[in-house]
């Protein structure tokens, strides 16, 4: 990614991603940042001097940018002062050896710290002399806990009146917004003074702030916190430094490097897109990338099988009332088809699909969302971090652009004004007997439901909504016999882009069983919309189709919960609809027993506004299903299930 942005400076704190010092360095350069805030920890458990250090540093075409933390130094009384001094000293020498010229000092949290703004501003005058002959800059941080510090506002008025050329600012975004300080204040700050930024986002929760930096830290735009507008603020001031990610979390600490550090360096491009268009009087170093895509819904699904499966998923789409529509000119591929409802049945012997089908099963292996632009919406994802793919097309046949999606999966554009949108008409030939593809009145995809190990959650969460216009609903647990799966929803207004991404945090879950049974394949279950929920499920009864029992008990329990009539009651229990209402509106939704592979369908009816995904359903649905999984003559080669 390095030659997608010329201009602006990233960095990323060592203590951010797993591993030893080499393969931290190795994935960070990979990700295309240009230089590291080095931590000490990582420092000192690398077995090599300073000078190798810097050395190592920059065999792999980084800087480094910082040393951190200098703890405990403004405000002590002798002799804990001139020992902090001596210690500042080891450290000048340390740096001078390794090639890095500035270092941050955080606020005193020890408890012999007296307090004092003028104070403190004399310690760090006489610390930016003394680093002012070393060739080195101190930058000052005010930590969210500190003793006497803990706002940026009083940081700032100690650089003031220490008054040093040496002596600057470190603003980091969550020390600010944790303690839900205006970010405006910084707007008042020269940007020249202003050393360093470290950025961080957190998920909203109510805790000790100390407990929650070190554990609960995320990329920009993983979390809850305003980070725009705390960069918006940084930005009026005219700075024009490093932007570097210092992120203490427990998921990446086991996490893949390479992954975390894509995912760091995608959140602060993404991040200073978001402000360059919200301030767009300002000038900034980043690129010039296109705006996030709309979506206008999906325009296909396509499955990867082999020949012999395949006989078996067209019989499934068959009973749920799919026509066979038409075959690809060149490949094997089938297109299924029930109104705006495509679904592609891939059975190639080589390829992507192939590839995907030998990994992982009969799967989901392609999705295609209809967008404004599908080039635009490429070279977003491009400049991103994400891997654009270009598949075959015969002569005369479309080429459609493509991602590498989270998870391995294939993501198509379809532009909807372009001539991807005669996709079916320029690349498949009609079966002639095709007919009616209205079947049983199910009209569109109406959510993708997702399942990964919970420790990826992030990064789904980010692809999704970094390339696209979409939003993260707030996070639910789901309570699974064998434990707890967590699952967020992703989508936009309009809710024509609706995906359920669900964690499994072990394989005791039906999620997690599932990502065991698929060797980590995504997508999970299909919801299809309709107009009539119970019209619906009356047809499908009708051709044979087998719908996931539940059990009496949920009834008499919904009929207390929200006094619905005894017949309405009936009618449901008879189809096995569940239901579900909020605020807005109505939920219906039912399930299929029997799924083709790993992957089972949903049919769903929003009614009045309803927004969300019955979610709470999902634990007496999950109960039925493994129920379904230990009784079902399918059980040996059915079984997975999502969570959302």
């Amino acid at each position: 990614m390095a030659d997608r942005v010329e201009t602006l400076k990233t960095s990323i704190a060592t203590v951010s991603i797993a591993g030893d010092f080499r393969e931290k360095l190795a994935a960070i350069a990979r990700a295309g940042y240009t230089g590291i805030e080095i931590f000490e920890q990582d420092f000192i458990a690398f077995d090599g001097t300073p000078v190798d250090v810097g050395w190592l540093v920059g065999d792999y075409g980084l800087e480094i940018m910082l040393f951190q933390p200098f703890r405990d130094f403004e405000g002590l009384p002798e002799p804990y002062r001139s020992r902090a001094f001596d210690r500042a000293e080891r450290k000048f020498d340390l740096m001078n050896s390794m090639g890095c010229d500035l270092v941050l000092v955080c606020s005193n949290i020890a408890a012999a710290a007296l307090g004092g703004i003028d104070r403190a501003a004399d310690d760090f005058a006489e610390l930016g002399e003394r680093a002012k002959k070393r060739g080195i800059r101190i930058g000052f941080e005010a930590l969210a806990w500190g003793r006497h510090i803990n706002d940026h506002r009083d940081a700032w008025e100690v650089v003031r009146r220490a008054d040093h050329s040496h002596v600057g600012l470190i603003l980091d975004s969550f020390h600010t917004l944790s303690r839900s300080i205006d970010p405006q204040t910084i707007r008042a700050i020269p940007g020249d003074k202003i050393f360093f930024v470290q950025l961080a986002d957190a998920p909203k929760i109510d805790m000790d702030l100390f407990y929650w930096s070190r554990h609960f830290r995320n990329m920009p735009g993983e979390g809850d916190l305003p980070v725009v507008e705390f960069m918006r603020a940084v930005a009026a001031t005219g700075y024009d430094g490093p932007l570097s990610l210092e992120i203490f979390n427990d998921q990446f600490r086991g996490g893949s490097p390479v992954e975390i550090a894509r995912d760091g360096h995608r959140s602060l491009i993404g991040l200073m897109d978001d402000v360059r268009r919200s301030e767009p009087d300002i000038r900034l170093p980043v690129p010039d990338i296109p705006p996030r895509a709309h979506c206008h819904g999906v325009e296909f699904i396509e499955f990867t099988t082999s020949e012999e499966e395949a006989a078996d998923l067209a019989a499934f789409l068959a009973v749920m009332g799919f026509t066979h529509a038409g075959n690809h000119v060149s490949k094997q591929v089938a297109h299924w088809r029930q109104n705006d409802i495509n679904i592609l049945i891939n059975t190639e012997e080589s390829g992507f699909a192939h590839s995907a089908y030998q990994a992982h099963g009969t799967s989901v292996c392609d999705i295609a969302l209809r967008v404004d632009d599908a080039s635009r919406t490429v070279e977003r994802a491009r400049m991103l971090g994400a891997e654009t793919v270009t598949t075959p097309a015969g002569e005369g046949e479309l080429s459609i652009p493509a991602i590498r999606g989270v998870g391995d999966g294939m993501m198509r554009f379809i532009g909807i004004r372009s001539d991807l949108a005669a996709l079916w008409e320029i690349d498949f030939v009609l079966v002639e007997e095709a007919g009616d593809c209205t079947g049983v009145g199910l009209r569109r995809v109406d959510h993708l439901a997702q399942t990964m190990k919970y420790e990826e959650m992030l990064t789904w969460t980010l692809f999704y909504t970094s390339i696209l216009e979409a939003a993260k609903v707030p996070m639910v647990d789901v309570v699974d016999p064998g434990g707890l799966v967590r699952s967020r929803a992703i989508q936009n207004d309009n809710g024509d882009l609706r995906v359920t991404l669900n964690g499994a945090e072990n394989q005791n879950t039906l999620a997690g069983h599932f990502i065991d049974r698929t060797y980590g394949a995504s997508v999970q279950h299909i919801a299809f919309a309709c107009d009539d929920i119970f019209t619906t499920a009356e047809a499908l009864a009708a051709r044979g189709f087998q719908v996931l029992a539940m059990s009496a008990n949920y009834y008499d329990d919904l009929g207390a919960r929200f006094g619905l009539e005894e017949a309405f009651l009936a009618r449901m229990q008879a189809l096995n609809i569940l239901y579900d209402e909020d605020e807005r509106g109505r939920y219906f939704q039912f399930y299929s027993r029997r799924r083709s592979g790993e992957v089972f369908f949903e049919f769903v009816q929003r009614l009045d506004g309803y927004d969300g995904y019955g979610a709470a359903n999902a634990p007496f649905r999950i109960s039925a299903q493994k129920r379904d999984l230990t009784s079902s003559p399918f059980a040996g080669v059915d079984g997975g299930v999502d969570a959302g």
